[in-house]
Formats: structure tokens, sequence, C-alpha cells
């Protein structure tokens, strides 16, 4: 075998291997919330305990995503993604097996902490295994197959408590996570980051800081905004997260170098992440439950019928990536940023209690392009806008902020129905639902707007060096 064909197959295998463990990761994010009636049917619990079982997934895993980055930096990023998935995948199992609400909470949490080892070190043993002239395609699939598992949640939860039981939502990952261990062995090179000490004041004042704010996120809809818990999390997790970036500035070997956030590229990507997450996560925290509770669909109904804007990605977002690699990642991103929130201000506007699917069928549609369109670039211009030793936590730093927005997202858009709205008739749920998706309609052009500000390569032939050598590899120069 040349070594050509060599390299060629083990990026095909290093973009399975990270594709699927990527879609295990995003998917637990919101499988669990249609099936949380026949959960409290089975385990009993209160409305609390049920949430609980979608927050301390959240909680881990937006807590220890940079932790989990920095441990795969400096002792594997493949020995950690080993260790991540071995983790992920037997509380998986406990879960499924859990005899009580507690425990199914307990698993939930050890779930988290699993996916916040593996998720960012699939983004950097992709880069690793594939050549730089290939990676916008490839982080295109990979992007489209993560966007679909955060969009599709709703509907693999539903379908497979509506046709076997809720236990399956967790025995679906059982054989996918003993399938890739042996795979991601053989596989998978092994790469490091710079070889420094772990930052554990860092660590800690970072994963703190990270917990206050995604509890208090978390709480605020339930517990209110003015509760103590949730303004203790609040606002002890952004003194934690302010002494964080004061001491980053300073320290020797920072977990995060703030330097990067210097980087145009860097911090205008993940603005727009955030955002973006923000506007999406509410919006189909909120859609889900129309389609059922308001025009009377079952869970897989539902889920057929929002096929246009989730199994979108998966058409489009490999061309995305393509365009990527010939025109830069900005105007890609820029596009669909602006084509989401056009999707999600035309919905506000064509949503009734008594809404035609015809008259849904171009939101779903303009939304489903504009989120393949962001995908695939953003996660190129992430790793682009740092150097190689760096991609491991510059992966770790944009899932977290994704998380947060994410978790702020259900929060701010929860407040804003139950302000508006309620669930009292399908009338009253539309009243508060279509004044949350104008505001997330808003956020995600905002997150446009942020998009745009990404420097543009400047190139003067096919293999020119970026303007600033310093943190950039290849598309987004500073």
């Amino acid at each position: 075998m040349s070594q050509q064909t060599a390299r060629r197959g083990g990026a095909v295998w290093a973009l399975v291997i990270t594709s699927v463990a990527g879609f295990m990761a995003a998917l637990d994010n919101l499988v669990v919330t249609t099936a949380l009636p026949s959960i409290r049917e089975d385990l009993g619990g209160g409305l609390h305990d049920l949430e609980w079982t979608v927050s301390a997934y959240t909680l881990t895993f937006a807590v220890l995503l940079m932790f989990g980055a920095a441990l795969g930096d400096r002792f594997g990023r493949r020995r950690l993604f080993l260790a991540g998935l071995a983790v992920f995948t037997g509380a998986s199992a406990a879960a499924a097996m859990a005899p009580g609400i507690d425990s199914l909470i307990a698993a939930r949490a050890v779930q988290g902490a699993g996916a916040a080892v593996m998720m960012p070190l699939t983004l950097t043993l992709l880069t690793a295994a594939v050549p730089a002239a290939k990676r916008g395609m490839a982080y295109g699939i990979w992007g489209a197959v993560n966007g679909l598992a955060v969009a599709s949640g709703p509907l693999v939860g539903g379908t497979l408590t509506e046709h076997i039981s809720w236990q399956w939502i967790f025995w679906l990952n059982v054989p996918l996570g003993l399938a890739l261990l042996p795979l991601a062995r053989l596989r998978l090179a092994e790469s490091h980051g710079t070889g420094a000490p772990l930052d554990l004041p860092g660590t800690l004042l970072a994963s703190g800081g990270l917990f206050g704010i995604v509890y208090g996120l978390v709480r605020g809809p339930v517990d209110g905004w003015t509760g103590g818990m949730v303004l203790a999390g609040l606002f002890t997790g952004t003194a934690l997260l302010t002494g964080f970036v004061l001491y980053s500035t300073r320290a020797k070997n920072p977990m995060l170098p703030m330097r990067l956030f210097r980087s145009r590229a860097f911090s205008g990507i993940n603005a727009a992440s955030l955002l973006m997450f923000l506007g999406m996560f509410g919006s189909i925290f909120l859609l889900s439950q129309y389609m059922q509770g308001v025009l009377g669909y079952s869970p897989t109904e539902a889920g057929l019928r929002m096929l246009p804007w989730t199994g979108m990605p998966m058409l489009v977002a490999p061309v995305a990536g393509i365009l990527a690699d010939r025109i830069g990642g900005r105007p890609v991103v820029a596009a669909g940023l602006f084509l989401q929130a056009l999707g999600l201000g035309y919905m506000a506007v064509v949503a009734t209690a008594d809404a035609s699917y015809t008259a849904q069928l171009p939101a779903l549609i303009i939304s489903g392009i504009g989120m393949a369109l962001f995908f695939a670039p953003a996660s190129h211009l992430v790793m682009s806008s740092v150097r190689p030793q760096e991609q491991g936590i510059a992966s770790g730093a944009n899932n977290a902020l994704r998380e947060v927005g994410g978790a702020l997202g259900i929060a701010v858009m929860a407040s804003i129905f139950s302000a508006q709205g309620g669930y009292e008739t399908g009338q009253t749920f539309v009243d508060g639902m279509r004044p949350a998706l104008v505001t997330g309609s808003a956020v995600v052009a905002l997150a446009g707007v942020a998009a745009l500000l990404i420097p543009g390569r400047r190139r003067t032939g096919p293999q020119a060096a970026p303007a600033e050598p310093a943190p950039v590899l290849e598309t987004a120069s500073r």
C-alpha cells in the first residue's frame, strides 16, 4: 500500500470514528426531552428530578470541555479520546439500567463527563489525520453529522420511546461505543499539544465559573431568576470566570491563552458560535413541543416533518465545506447564519394553532440550509485560527461556548415563552412561541454580523502563507 493510500485510508477512518463519536455526544443533549413522561412513569420523581436528567448532562459536559481538551493535549489525544469514549459508553449502559431517578441523574452526569473529554478531541484528531487541502470537506461531513445529532435529538428520543422503550435512548450508545473503541485504538494516530504541565488553578477557575453560570441558566426558568441559588450561581460563576481571564493573562502556561482572542478570526467565530447555538437550541426546544403539543403529531411524525430542517445538513454541509476550501469560511458561515435567522423569522410569522405543513415547509428548508452552511466552515475557522499544538484547547473552548449558548438559549426562550404564553391551549402556546422565535432570529442574525467581522483570507497563490504568521494556519488570517 502506498503512503498516499494509507494516508487517505487513515483520513477516512478518522472521519468515520470522530463523526460517530461526535454524533453520540451531541445527540444526548436533547435526546431525553421527548422521553420524560415515560421516564417519570417508570422511575417516578417530580418535575424537578426529570429536569435534572437533562441538566446533569448539560452541566458536566459544558463545565469539563476545556479540561478534557487540556488533558488530551498533555497526555495524548487518542489516549484521552479512548478514555472519554469508554466512560461515555459505560455511563450510557448505567443510565439504561438505572433502577431509580437518582441513579439515572448520576449516570447522566458521568455521561456528560465522558462526552466532555471525548468531544473536543474529535476535531483535533480529525485535523491531524486529514491533509490540509481536504479539511474543508472533512469538516463539512463532521459538521453535518453533529448538526443532525443536535437537531434530531427529540426525534430519536421520541421514536425509540414510542416504538421500543426509553431505555433504548441510552442502549443505542453502547454498541456504537464498543465498535468505536477498537477502531480508534487501531486507526487513529496519537498526537499531543504543547506538552506544558496542566494548569490546575486555571482549570479550577474555569470549571467553577462555567458550573455556576450553566447551573444558573438551567435552573433560572424553573426556580425563578431571583432565586437564591440561581443568583448565587450566576454571580459566583461570573466572578470565577473573570478571575480566570485575569489569571490567564499572567500565567506562564495557561489552559486557555488569552492572546488567542487577539485574533479577530478566533474571537469572531467563537462569538458567532455562541449566538448561533443560543438561537438554535432554544428554537428547537420550542418547535419540537409545538409540533406535538399544538399540531397533534406523534414524536415520530413531528421528527419526520422537521427533516427539511434537521436533515438538510447531511446534504448541504459537505458542499459548504468544499465552498469554504475555495472561497474561505467567512462568507459561507455568514450566509448560513443569515439564512437561519430568516428561517426562524419566517416560522414566527406563519406559526398558528392550526398551521398547515405546507405553510411551514419554506421556513424549515431555509433554516436547514442555513444550519448546514454554518457547521462545516465554522469548525474549519476555529481550527485554522490557532497553531496546531493549540487546536485541542481551541476546540474545547469553542465547544464550551456552544454548550453555554445552548443552555442560555433554552433559558431565554423558556422565559420569553412563559412571559407571553403558556401550555393552556394551542393559541397560548403560539402566543408564547412567536416572540421567542423572533428573539432567536435576531440573535442568530447578530451571529451573522459577528461572522462578518472575521477577516477574509488573503492569498496570492494556492499555497500562500497568511499575512501574519502567528497563530493562523490556512484560511483565516488575522
